[in-house]
């Protein structure tokens, strides 16, 4: 069997989460992974995700490190892992400067120290014991979890762009959340990193699948596009592997006019690199494209095409039967 997960993306309603659960639940996929931006508070959504998918391990992705204290997130994955009997993934990363500092009113400062020390801190207060910690950035003094957790150690994965952060998600976490990546980039960066250690690696990918080709492709652009006008990370990073032009282009076009008709200056060379989109006969050979440059899971992010259940049923349709190869 080869290994699949499903992302539920922002865009969904609870309701729609959490139908789109319950079907999970029937096509038995690895990992069902619910994103946090500044809608649907995530460790919520977890645990009644995990009530109506009771088969796949449940992630976070992400937990944005910056709106909340490492001893809340302990106690937010320690009750959801309780919750779910023991499926929790915790998806841990730093967000974006606008996120944190416009949205939270948090300054984005030492982002990798600040990403080691919460790991650190998490892991400890999972064990159960009083923690006396002294970092740089946190210092705590007799702190420990009220509840007994369920597990003492769950699997962190961090979200990891730039190569600093990628370092140390080798270094410290169990798995790592890319996205955004170019394939020839990802496939020299895992080739590196796993000789240096063995982690699960995962993809995040926009994923937009429909019988009509233009339809799928148009919409996966539009969220494409998106990230690349409003994330300046995401935008640097292409910026620095490979899809310079590309991406001024679009950015200055945002400048100008905004959202409006953006996704029409996404290059489909672009399109095919970053993401699956277009009909259900050909997403299975852009899947296994990302698979063969060293992904170990496939997370589907899914981008509803007019209905969204019927949107879903399509998604699901397509790559249930690869559950079984």
């Amino acid at each position: 069997m080869r290994r699949l997960s499903y992302s539920l993306g922002s865009l969904l309603s609870i309701d729609e989460v959490l139908e789109c659960s319950q079907k999970l639940n029937e096509i038995k996929p690895e990992v069902q992974w619910i994103p946090e931006t500044w809608g649907m508070e995530n460790f919520s959504m977890l645990g009644l995700a995990s009530k109506e998918n009771t088969f796949s391990k449940i992630g976070s992705s992400i937990i944005n490190i910056y709106s909340r204290s490492p001893s809340l997130i302990a106690m937010g994955a320690s009750t959801v892992d309780t919750v779910s009997n023991g499926r929790l993934i915790l998806g841990l990363g730093t967000s974006s400067v606008p996120i944190v500092e416009n949205f939270h009113g948090n300054s984005f400062d030492s982002p990798v120290q600040r990403m080691k020390e919460y790991v650190e801190i998490i892991r400890l207060a999972l064990q159960g014991e009083k923690i006396n910690y002294s970092g740089k950035i946190f210092t705590l003094k007799d702190f420990s979890l009220l509840t007994k957790p369920l597990r003492k150690e769950i699997p962190i994965y961090l979200a990891a762009i730039n190569q600093k952060m990628v370092e140390m998600t080798w270094d410290i976490a169990d798995g790592v959340i890319f996205y955004l990546r170019p394939k020839n980039e990802m496939k020299e960066t895992i080739s590196k990193m796993q000789e240096k250690k063995k982690i699960d690696t995962t993809l995040q990918i926009i994923t937009c699948i429909d019988e009509d080709d233009e339809k799928a492709r148009t919409r996966a652009k539009k969220t494409l596009s998106f990230y690349i006008a409003v994330g300046k990370i995401y935008r640097e990073f292409l910026e620095s592997t490979g899809y310079s032009e590309e991406v001024q282009h679009i950015y200055d076009e945002y400048k100008k006019t905004g959202l409006n008709k953006l996704q029409e200056f996404v290059p489909e060379e672009m399109l095919d690199d970053l993401c699956i989109a277009g009909t259900p006969d050909t997403a299975i050979k852009k899947l296994n494209e990302f698979r063969n440059i060293g992904i170990d899971l496939p997370i589907i992010q899914f981008n509803p095409i007019g209905d969204v259940k019927e949107s879903f049923e399509l998604l699901t349709k397509t790559f249930s039967g690869e559950l079984n190869e």
